[in-house]
């Protein structure tokens, strides 16, 4: 009797010591090492050593068997990492809207942190050497925020919208042959009420970097230009609603930054303007001859000149009805003149006042394309 009481004891003292309180006051999953676990202090000798540990493999769903929080808890298991001079910890990194955050640390291969009951959070996890080495990131995981494997009583959930958009899914590339960089394209995402967009992370030596934000739900593409060329780099997409709600990493997608298509000439300028003023005092007489030199005509055209300042106020005009606006004066073609052919000129002009010596025009612009000054 008495050799059964002391086995239950001990029992006892194995479960409590499976929780201890974290540095942030909440229930932190024990640091103790599993059995083989590399576990080691600092050697000598650390601060030469430059090889990382090696990526976290095996990650999994591990629920706790009772959560210490009456809310929920997330937790997941790994395989452990091996290392020259031996691992030291692990840093759980959890997916927040605003990126992913350290969520906590231990030098065990179980990890987790205190959540909403039943809701999703996607993780990933990196070794440490005594010399400050990183590895590279554990593959995502996402996993449900449960009171534990063997729960006593159901929370009542939380009232508004904890329904998380779908996985993006079909990620593919290229879609975009012009992009000088990455680019890669998605299938659209599903939600209980509407999905507002889209994060894309790339990852990294260390971990999973945000790299762009798609606000338009309707627009599944995404750019990076801060990539070396010819280097294959891998990313995922994470869908959100309004509510704040994330859904799971879309599969990884390893993209090749491709040079993108040249950039074609540009097009001479299909127009020219020659523009002679004669000035008095504080006035000046426009007299402005435009010329078609493109293979199309001008219709229903529209002349803008640009002057640097808007000192330059409009007094009256001839042949288009004038109009200012800030430092520009526009003039829109009559109904007689409406029509500049190819190779043809119209004629027009317009008097104005000047706060000061009147300037020259900046530039002169045809149904909003530049023309040639001459």
């Amino acid at each position: 009797m008495a050799v059964l009481l002391t086995l239950g004891l001990l029992s006892l003292a194995l479960l409590a010591a499976a929780l201890i309180i974290g540095p942030a006051g909440e229930t932190a999953l024990a640091a103790a090492p599993a059995r083989g676990a590399p576990y080691v202090v600092a050697q000598v000798g650390a601060a030469d050593d430059t090889t990382p540990p090696t990526r976290p493999a095996g990650t999994r769903p591990c629920p706790v068997p009772q959560a210490a929080t009456p809310t929920g808890y997330a937790s997941i298991c790994w395989d452990p990492s091996t290392d020259d001079t031996g691992v030291v910890g692990y840093d759980l990194y959890r997916l927040d809207a605003g990126g992913f955050v350290l969520a906590t640390t231990t030098t065990g291969t179980i990890g987790g942190f205190s959540g909403e009951l039943n809701r999703s959070y996607t993780m990933y996890v990196v070794a440490r050497d005594a010399a400050g080495n990183v590895s590279s990131p554990s593959a995502l995981i996402t996993v449900s925020a449960t009171v534990g494997m063997t729960p006593t009583s159901s929370p009542t959930p939380l009232p508004g919208d904890r329904v998380p958009p779908s996985k993006p899914t079909g990620l593919n590339e290229p879609c975009l042959w012009d992009y000088r960089g990455v680019a890669f394209c998605w299938q659209p995402s599903s939600d209980n009420v509407a999905v507002t967009g889209y994060d894309v992370y790339r990852e990294t030596a260390t971990g999973y970097a945000k790299v762009g934000t798609t606000t338009y739900p309707s627009y599944q593409s995404s750019g990076d230009p801060g990539v070396v060329i010819g280097q294959r780099y891998t990313y995922v997409v994470v869908a959100r609603d309004a509510a704040g709600n994330l859904s799971a990493p879309s599969d990884p997608l390893s993209v090749l930054a491709r040079e993108g298509l040249p950039s074609p000439s540009p097009l001479p300028p299909s127009c020219t303007v020659s523009y002679r003023a004669t000035t008095w005092g504080s006035g000046l007489t426009a007299n402005i001859t435009v010329r078609n030199n493109g293979t199309i005509a001008f219709e229903d055209w529209t002349l803008t000149v640009h002057y640097p300042t808007s000192g330059v106020r409009l007094v009256s005009g001839w042949s288009a009805d004038w109009s200012q606006a800030g430092s520009r004066i526009v003039g829109t073609s009559k109904h007689w003149n409406r029509v500049i052919a190819p190779g043809s000129t119209v004629q027009v002009g317009f008097v104005a006042s000047s706060s000061g010596p009147p300037p020259a025009p900046a530039s002169f612009t045809l149904n909003g394309r530049d023309c040639a000054v001459g």
